[in-house]
Order: C-alpha cells, then sequence, then structure tokens
C-alpha cells in the first residue's frame, strides 16, 4: 500500500495554553477526498494551519508525503492592499521558485490561463479591492492552480459565495481529486459533505469520528459532537488529559 498523505500522530494544538485540537491521530490517503466538519470552535481552521505549517503544535507531530497549498479562509484576508489580480496568482508560484528567485518566463502567461480557468479571464489588471466575494474566492483558487500542490487544505472554500460560483469551484475541486490531489476541505453544508466527500473527519477539538462520511456523520456522532461542544470551557489552563 502507498504511504498516506497526511499522517497525523497525537497532535496537540493550543492558542496561548487553551486547547483547540487534541491528541488527534491518524492518516489521510494518498488521492482522498476527505471533509473536515464539526461545531464552531471545534479547531477545524487551526487543524489544517497546523497541517500546513503555520501553527506549530504544543505536542505530537505532521508527516506529509509532498507539498501543500492552504486556500485560507477569505474572509480573514486583507482584501485592501494595493495588488492586481494577477500578481496575487503569481504569488502562488512562490513556494516553488523562492520569494527572491526570478519569475519563470511564462509566468504571466500562466497566471492568465489560471485566471481563465476560474472564470476570470480579463482581470488580470484588476485591483483586488474590487473584486466581489465570488471573484475573490475565484481568484484564490487561480492562485492554488499555480501553486500545483499534490495536498491541497480548502478552508470554508464555498462560504459567501452564489451557487453559480460554488458549482464552479465544486467542479474544479472534482478534477483535483480526479488528478490524484489529496484534498481536505473544511465544510458546513452536511448535504454537500454526504454528495460529494466520501472520507469525512468529524472534529469537536478532538476526533469524534473519521472514516467514511456516512458512518462518520452518524445521528449519533453528530449528537456527540454538539455536546462536547455545549461543555467546552474555554477558561481551562491546560489540556484535560495532560493535567489528568
Amino acid at each position: 500500500m502507498a504511504p498516506p498523505a497526511i499522517r497525523i500522530e497525537n497532535l496537540t494544538v493550543v492558542h496561548g495554553r487553551r486547547p483547540a485540537v487534541h491528541h488527534l491521530s491518524g492518516s489521510v490517503a494518498a488521492g482522498s477526498l476527505t471533509a473536515i466538519v464539526g461545531p464552531n470552535g471545534a479547531g477545524k481552521t487551526t487543524l489544517l494551519r497546523a497541517i500546513a505549517g503555520l501553527h506549530p503544535p504544543a505536542e505530537g507531530r505532521v508527516s506529509l508525503a509532498g507539498r501543500v497549498a492552504l486556500l485560507p479562509q477569505a474572509a480573514a484576508l486583507d482584501r485592501g492592499f494595493p495588488i492586481s489580480c494577477r500578481d496575487v496568482v503569481l504569488l502562488g508560484l512562490w513556494g516553488r521558485v523562492g520569494a527572491f528567485a526570478p519569475m519563470p518566463p511564462d509566468a504571466a502567461e500562466r497566471a492568465e490561463a489560471a485566471l481563465a480557468a476560474v472564470g476570470l479571464s480579463g482581470f488580470a489588471r484588476r485591483p483586488v479591492g474590487t473584486l466581489s466575494a465570488g471573484q475573490f474566492q475565484r481568484l484564490l483558487f487561480a492562485r492554488l492552480l499555480l501553486q500545483d500542490a499534490p495536498i491541497l487544505l480548502l478552508d470554508e472554500p464555498f462560504t459567501a459565495v452564489d451557487a453559480r460560483t460554488a458549482a464552479d469551484l465544486l467542479a474544479i475541486i472534482r478534477r483535483w481529486h480526479g488528478e490524484g490531489r489529496t484534498i481536505l476541505a473544511v465544510l458546513h453544508d452536511l448535504d454537500l459533505v454526504r454528495a460529494e466527500f466520501p472520507e469525512a473527519l468529524l472534529l469537536a477539538r478532538e476526533a469524534i469520528a473519521w472514516g467514511p462520511t456516512e458512518q462518520a456523520l452518524s445521528a449519533g456522532n453528530r449528537l456527540r459532537a454538539r455536546m462536547m461542544a455545549e461543555a467546552w470551557d474555554d477558561t481551562a489552563a491546560a489540556c484535560a488529559r495532560d493535567a489528568a
């Protein structure tokens, strides 16, 4: 069997000293399509950032079998910076060529092609601040196209976009999956998860269930996740298991 694309071993991640993800262990198979779901504050975004190397763990480790590209939550990004759509897309090449290396000769052409692939032909010179929410999300997908990573982490990729944009972006995700890329996405729409994502991690700061979607999202598992969320103590100074 091929090694997993992502291996998580006893991962604990904290904000300050407040626990966000508890003692999580599991693996994501190469080429799989997995949704992360759970109540608000369950640690879903924190987990993606830890996998991407942007949030160091307090305990445990994450092992990756390839480069990672992260689609962050659009709402968390500053769109006021004066930068063009083409330049945002070109940022996707930095991880491969280096921040101070010259761009490849065909970089501008590749950026234009990526914009066209997400329905933004003719937007290359448009300032980012003039885009609608849906157009901005398409732009972030275009940047991912240039990153061309085998492991893709998507944080709420369909939030605040219209139905047509969501359908177009979902088609891109399907294409990536068909190419054999490993995709891990934070989502809230359980009907969409059941229809499109064969695997799911139900997270409530620790794994409630992780496996085939219908099993992971059973009524009993969802009730357990909700009950755990209602019992969270956000004033806790340390992981309860560590303190025991």
